[in-house]
């Protein structure tokens, strides 16, 4: 792969139209199928990942294409400072490419260079992200599980 075709930023919310764009094509078609025709709820989960001030955003580009994003937070930990990935993506078109693998190792990159300690994400154990994520060497953390309850029609 030609890597050099490739350039790695970091993103904000004034980055926030092409963002919208790439996440909801991804999410909104196999194997996710997220429903995310609530224009306004887009746009409110967009802002929460992209537009506070704890937030860190990274974006992948092919020419003038974004390609890859990683949305998330710094988080403040005993162990050092971290980056929380809320959301992970490569445009559908590109994936199985190599290119996730690419992002990944310059996300490491740069929160090495900015000092982070550790990376941290959540998936699902069905999801295809799970076998990626092993292959770039996260690691499962056995002491952990993820709880949600839901407040709906109770």
């Amino acid at each position: 792969m030609n890597t050099t075709k490739y350039s790695f930023k970091r993103l904000d919310e004034s980055n926030s139209d092409v963002i919208r764009e790439l996440f909801a094509s991804v999410f909104t078609k196999e194997p996710w199928n997220d429903d995310w025709s609530d224009e306004n709820q887009l746009w409110a989960y967009i802002h929460d990942l992209v537009g506070q001030y704890n937030s860190l955003t990274f974006g992948l580009y092919e020419g003038n294409e974004l390609i890859g994003i990683s949305m998330g937070h710094i988080k403040h930990w005993y162990t050092g400072t971290e980056y929380f990935i809320d959301e992970l993506c490569i445009s559908t078109s590109k994936q199985g490419q190599g290119i996730g693998t690419l992002f990944v190792g310059k996300i490491e990159k740069a929160c090495r260079k900015m000092g982070l300690t550790h990376i941290f994400l959540l998936t699902g154990k069905d999801a295809p992200a799970y076998k990626f994520y092993k292959k770039q060497g996260f690691c499962e953390d056995e002491s952990m599980v993820a709880f949600s309850k839901d407040l709906r029609n109770k």
